[in-house]
């Protein structure tokens, strides 16, 4: 596939705080070797630089002859005073430089210009939208840009206030951290240019660029509903932005969305509009990872923005760029045609259920036949053209992204006349929910077959680990079985209230059930106190195996503030959008936090769990994350996603 990628940067000048990148000039009719000095507030040393910084300052058709030839600076040749003080007689002769006219200081940023079209530097960035996309991505944005003033807007004082506290409205490892800088100036800057607000209308208009991060749910009626994505959010972003915008305005969409939807941003925004306003749309999808939110955002992958190929919105693109490129290196920003960004986005999430279906699907061979899934998954990663990632089987897929994304492409397939294409996506989510279903009917035929007045203790509610958010996990489902089967229901999960489980269960059964049956308890001990089987859904690291002992304290549970329900949108009028692109099983780069990979003594003591449970000390291991030889020697009989039983050992 052909792509675009932006202009690269040549090197970069370090003047005190203020670092200028160096990248070609595209003005049309300017001479080749033009370059356009850019000021962008990046953080690093000068004795960090990897290049020689090479200037030659070409003016039109008439060269410049005290900056000719080539002025070479090397931090790595000379003391970094001296380098300061060549750079420092260098930046004096710009402004005077009649095709450098814009730049009058060190901490001026220069217009972006493309084919003779000047875009306005990013000053000011609204996000609309308070959630999981627009919360971390905005914190980050602003963490990396100090001379960016990001402000998140949402209706919801409640939310809005929540980001203002210490007690942030969602459970992120690393977020407080970033918010801290940008927010409360713990790096030493002067001002905070992370601010949250309900004047949306005033941020709205006094903002340069605006994302839209929003819900964009599954319709539930009238026409693609179970299928169609529900746009009503960004409906109501664009036509918010219409009225109340009186400069032009850069639009970016950050949430998921049909390919098409920048279409109809344009038309909304055409039709409300003043005319005096112009407005260019770019997409900008996101593929963070919820638990890995702030390191997905630090050390992406790639940042993708679609654009027409326009003067104008090409200049939109490298404005946006330009705001990433604080921190993102140049070769990992690609810009490519609108909509086969809005598509991209889709196909991403699409192609990683498909993954985490189709191991599934094996998994269940394996139970049937004695193989084990994770040799088979290891063995089939070794091939290159596979690899070993989203190949970790489990009760299912979950989170607010994947099921959604797969049923919208699905829709999309069947309004385009593609049946079998439809059918193909649709099968993805079929097989997850097999999954959840056939592991649900483990538990029970294991139990002899009748669950009525059994305590089963549900470790893990939240999706995936390092998250509060339970919005499709598959907990919901499983949890929903027993609950019907006759099953008295103990649960705990480190970062879920009880608030919200309740909250989830209620939607699918009578309120008065749910509270007969169900208790959420402070820890995993006590939850499985008495249990007749311990079902784990949730890979926290706090019930791994790392450390098993007989005469070991029961584990204490990590210490993380309980985020605010994120799966509630009660008050709020702009929904965020959700995550959906899971984490790799191997990472090698990570950010360290206090609790984000819980300490040994603070696991779970199984020797404990074991001592107070029924016999047969049965554990149904959703995830793949304990050692089921450790715990048969512990006298646990264990039931394990794509093996075969591991029965207890006789003490």
């Amino acid at each position: 596939m052909h792509h675009e990628a932006t202009p690269p940067t040549i090197g970069l000048i370090s003047y005190g705080a203020v670092h200028y990148s160096v990248r070609p000039k595209l003005q049309s009719g300017a001479c080749a070797d033009s370059l356009l000095i850019k000021a962008c507030a990046q953080q690093i040393s000068t004795s960090t630089l990897l290049a020689t910084v090479s200037l030659r300052i070409l003016g039109g058709a008439h060269q410049t002859s005290r900056l000719n030839p080539i002025i070479s600076l090397d931090p790595r040749d000379r003391g970094e005073e001296d380098f300061k003080s060549q750079i420092d007689s260098c930046l004096h002769l710009l402004p005077t430089i009649p095709e450098l006219h814009s730049i009058r200081s060190v901490d001026t940023m220069a217009a972006t210009c493309v084919d003779g079209f000047t875009q306005r530097p990013v000053k000011k960035i609204c996000c609309i939208g308070a959630g999981y996309v627009g919360g971390p991505t905005s914190a980050v944005i602003a963490k990396q840009n100090p001379d960016i003033t990001v402000t998140v807007v949402d209706l919801s004082e409640a939310r809005i206030g929540a980001w203002r506290s210490e007690a942030l409205p969602i459970y992120e490892p690393g977020l407080y951290e970033v918010v801290e800088v940008a927010r409360d100036c713990k790096d030493g800057r002067l001002t905070p240019n992370l601010l949250f607000s309900t004047d949306i209308s005033r941020v709205i208009d006094e903002a340069d660029l605006i994302f839209i991060a929003v819900n964009t749910p599954t319709k539930t009626e009238g026409l693609g509903a179970g299928g169609a994505s529900d746009l009503a959010y960004v409906e109501s972003a664009a036509r918010h932005i219409a009225e109340v915008a009186t400069s032009d305005k850069i639009i970016v969409e950050k949430s998921t969305v049909p390919c098409g939807t920048a279409d109809n941003i344009r038309e909304i925004l055409d039709a409300h509009a003043s005319p005096e306003v112009h407005f260019e749309i770019l997409s900008n999808p996101e593929f963070l990872a919820e638990g890995t939110a702030i390191n997905d955002l630090l050390r992406p992958d790639r940042v993708l923005i679609g654009s027409q190929k326009d003067e104008r919105s090409r200049a939109a693109a490298e404005a946006l760029a330009d705001v990433y490129s604080a921190w993102v290196p140049r070769d990992r920003i690609i810009t490519i045609n609108l909509w086969s960004s809005e598509l991209a986005k889709l196909a991403a999430n699409c192609m990683l259920a498909q993954r985490i279906s189709s191991i599934n699907s094996l998994s269940a061979i394996c139970e049937a036949t004695g193989a084990n899934i994770e040799e088979l998954a290891f063995a089939v990663g070794q091939d290159t053209r596979i690899g070993p990632k989203m190949l970790k089987a489990s009760a299912g897929f979950g989170g607010s992204c994947f099921k959604k994304d797969v049923l919208s492409l699905a829709y999309i397939a069947e309004t385009l006349h593609l049946p079998e294409v439809s059918a193909y996506w649709k099968s993805v989510v079929d097989i997850n929910e097999y999954q959840k279903e056939r592991f649900a009917k483990r538990i029970t035929k294991r139990l002899y077959n009748t669950l009525r007045l059994k305590k089963i203790a549900i470790l893990g509610f939240a999706y995936k680990k390092n998250t509060g958010d339970t919005r499709e996990s598959a907990a919901i489902t499983i949890v929903g079985q027993l609950i019907a089967e006759g099953a008295k229901i103990a649960i705990y999960d480190p970062q879920v209230s009880e608030a919200q489980i309740q909250q989830d269960l209620n939607r699918e059964h009578p309120a008065e059930v749910v509270k007969q049956r169900v208790q959420v308890y402070p820890d995993a001990l006590s939850a499985c106190a008495d249990a007749s089987a311990v079902v784990i859904l949730t890979e926290w690291d706090e019930f791994k195996t790392d450390k098993v002992s007989h005469d070991a304290k029961a584990g204490a549970t990590p210490n993380h503030k309980r985020a605010t329900s994120p799966s509630s949108s009660e008050g709020s009028d702009f929904q965020d959008s959700g995550v959906g692109t899971p984490a790799p099983i191997e990472r090698t780069e990570f950010i360290e936090q206090e609790n984000n990979v819980a300490p040994a003594d603070k696991r779970v003591d199984w020797a404990q769990v074991a001592a107070t449970m029924k016999r047969p000390r049965l554990i149904f291991d959703g995830r793949n994350v304990i050692d089921s030889e450790k715990l048969a020697n512990l006298g646990f009989t264990v039931e394990c996603i794509g093996k075969a039983s591991s029965r207890a050992r006789r003490l």
